[in-house]
């Protein structure tokens, strides 16, 4: 495709060469629109970092560098690797047009990310979250969800994809079989509060809920609830309970998570409960648990603190 044709300045030739990419993109693979401007977006802050280099002169040592100067800059691992997979494809892309020898990403990798821990609730402010009156069915249902969520440390698209058969086993068993990730099934324990929080909302849907539909949680039109609905119920009810904003249903099974390690200190058991296929996965909560017990000490230990 003549990238790299003597005489063609820097700018021209590599804006020529994106372009076609782009196209290529677009076209051939009928990647969306969006998709092709975050492509686009990546490859020239590349070139942006070299503005002066042509194609055939950006070799390993300058994408390190440029990886570099970009972290140095905050981007995080995850952004850096996604920017890498970016330019890998337009190197090689160029490689298969013979307009390049070698990849110039060959072999370089993004820094890694300080893994965040996931935010939890105290036990004291789950409390005052579930601890208030409730004024209408819609409120037995939120109060239901949240309790469910919980008590057995469900995911968002599980609580939604409850149908009524499951309540009746919970109510039954004490207990609830849900399909997550990766079609794994699991059974997980639900406590008393949860099952009573259920029973209260069985007993208020019946108006609500249209003839034949099997979904456990509906809306007030008679229909699924949706998981954008648990969201904003969810923060309603953190906001009145002054809990700020930044509580959501993922927040929900961190704290199941974290409360039952701490408890019962069973990794094992809480991975399987949470559904996680890997115990690294399951083991950031002892993070959690940690931070936790260093609260403690420093508040109890009477050498923990320093004196002022």
């Amino acid at each position: 495709m003549g990238a790299g044709r003597a005489g063609r300045a820097p700018a021209d030739q590599r804006t020529a060469a994106l372009a076609a990419y782009l196209g290529n993109l677009r076209d051939e693979r009928r990647l969306s629109e969006h998709t092709t401007a975050g492509y686009s977006h990546d490859i020239e802050a590349l070139f942006a970092l070299v503005p002066d280099v042509p194609l055939e002169g950006i070799g390993t040592h300058v994408v390190r560098r440029a990886i570099g100067r970009l972290h140095a800059q905050g981007l995080s691992g995850r952004t850096l690797a996604r920017m890498l997979s970016a330019w890998r494809g337009f190197f090689a892309w160029l490689i298969r047009h013979r307009a390049l020898a070698t990849n110039p990403c060959a072999g370089v990798r993004a820094p890694k990310s300080a893994r965040a821990l996931p935010k939890a609730l105290s036990p004291d402010a789950a409390a005052r979250l579930f601890d208030r009156e409730v004024e209408d069915a819609l409120e037995l249902r939120d109060k239901a969800i949240f309790e469910l969520a919980y008590s057995s440390g469900l995911r968002l698209a599980e609580l939604v994809g409850l149908d009524l058969g499951d309540a009746q086993a919970i109510l039954r068993d004490g207990e609830v079989t849900v399909t997550g990730k990766g079609r794994k099934t699991r059974t997980v324990p639900v406590g008393a509060k949860a099952r009573r929080a259920l029973e209260h909302w069985l007993d208020a849907r019946g108006p609500l809920g249209n003839p034949g539909d099997s979904a456990l949680f509906v809306s007030s039109r008679g229909r699924r609830i949706s998981p954008r609905s648990i969201q904003l119920r969810l923060k309603r009810w953190a906001l009145q309970a002054g809990l700020g904003t930044g509580v959501h249903p993922h927040v929900l099974r961190h704290s199941f998570a974290s409360h039952v390690l701490q408890s019962a200190g069973d990794l094992r058991a809480v991975q399987e409960m949470l559904g996680h296929a890997s115990i690294s996965t399951t083991q950031v909560y002892t993070k959690l648990d940690f931070q936790h017990l260093a609260k403690v000490y420093d508040q109890a230990h009477p050498r923990a603190r320093k004196k002022r």
